[in-house]
């Protein structure tokens, strides 16, 4: 039996998102944010939460791992989408990233 191929679409080059930094991409009508925190690259979907801000407009805690909802400050684990404070108290969606290349592929389930 074959397994299963997840499909990934290219979303970025590694050069367009700088260490620490964010980028909003539309895939597939989702809107993501994508970010770069040393070699590690995590996608969660753009709207906070509590009140739909876009998280790409907020500023990447690198140390914390996580990234505030620029509107009222809820931060968000880039690695479980969790809310690390309120006023969130629900997840925001995370989406697989892989680099291959220069390429930067979020996986869609």
């Amino acid at each position: 039996m074959r397994g299963l191929t997840v499909p990934e679409i290219r979303v970025a080059s590694i050069g367009e998102i700088a260490d620490g930094a964010s980028l909003r991409v539309d895939v597939d009508g989702a809107r993501l944010v994508v970010v770069h925190v040393a070699d590690n690259w995590y996608a969660l979907g753009d709207r906070c939460s509590h009140a739909e801000a876009s998280l790409s407009e907020g500023q990447v805690d690198s140390e914390a791992c996580a990234i505030e909802c620029p509107k009222h400050g809820a931060m968000f684990s880039l690695l479980t989408g969790e809310p690390a404070s309120l006023p969130a108290t629900r997840p925001v969606p995370t989406y697989g990233v892989r680099v291959d290349g220069d390429d930067v592929l979020v996986v869609i389930p």
